[in-house]
């Protein structure tokens, strides 16, 4: 059973949701940010950035444990363990990592600094902060109703990829980053879409923290 080190953020649920897709036996372990237990000595051991998500797959490659940390890292993990949401195909392939990329760049970091600057109490601190990375965030939420546009999901047909469930995990925070998915109609569809899935829903609701 994978040990699932994390706590209720978005690239926490990143995580959950794809074992709940690829249907992998797991244990949630809590990390409570909140009273910065990412940085105890033990789970620095899984993580040296001191950051959640981090697994340990007692049944790693050759049958050995290992640990993963960073949640891009992980879902790629999860994918090659699977053969599931990851394409072999060097061709489809390549998308995936494109907006895989694309969402630990960006979609995470610009939203993040939004929920960041809704928090400073001084309006004279926030006003630029919030201004720059709200309109930043309002770009990318374009680009992905662009992309959305001409694909059913965001690198594959048919079926969604660890792509899909790394910009769900930030697109579920949609409202706490002030973006209304009425203006964004395609990505509104998918969003729908992929919260209707069984496995997501399930997903979403496990206790993290």
């Amino acid at each position: 059973m994978i040990e699932l080190h994390t706590w209720n953020t978005p690239n926490g649920r990143k995580i959950s949701v794809a074992l709940e897709e690829m249907g992998l036996p797991y244990m949630v372990v809590p990390v409570n940010i909140s009273k910065d237990e990412q940085f105890k000595p033990d789970f620095l051991k899984i993580s040296p950035n001191n950051r959640i998500p981090a697994i340990i797959d007692p049944d790693g490659p050759g049958g050995a444990p290992i640990s993963v940390f960073e949640s891009g890292a992980i879902l790629l993990y999860l994918g090659e363990k699977t053969g599931k949401f990851l394409p072999t195909d060097l061709r489809a392939r390549v998308p995936v990592l494109e907006w895989l990329m694309w969402q630990m760049g960006g979609f995470g970091p610009m939203p993040g600094q939004v929920h960041h600057f809704l928090q400073v109490a001084d309006p004279v601190d926030q006003k630029y902060g919030l201004a720059r990375y709200q309109k930043e965030t309002e770009r990318l939420y374009g680009v992905l109703d662009r992309r959305l546009a001409v694909s059913e999901y965001v690198a594959t047909a048919g079926e969604p990829s660890v792509a899909d469930f790394a910009i769900l995990g930030w697109a579920w925070r949609h409202e706490r980053h002030r973006v209304d998915l009425a203006g964004f109609p395609q990505v509104k569809r998918w969003y729908e879409a992929l919260m209707a899935r069984p496995a997501t829903a399930r997903g979403f609701e496990v206790a993290l923290s």
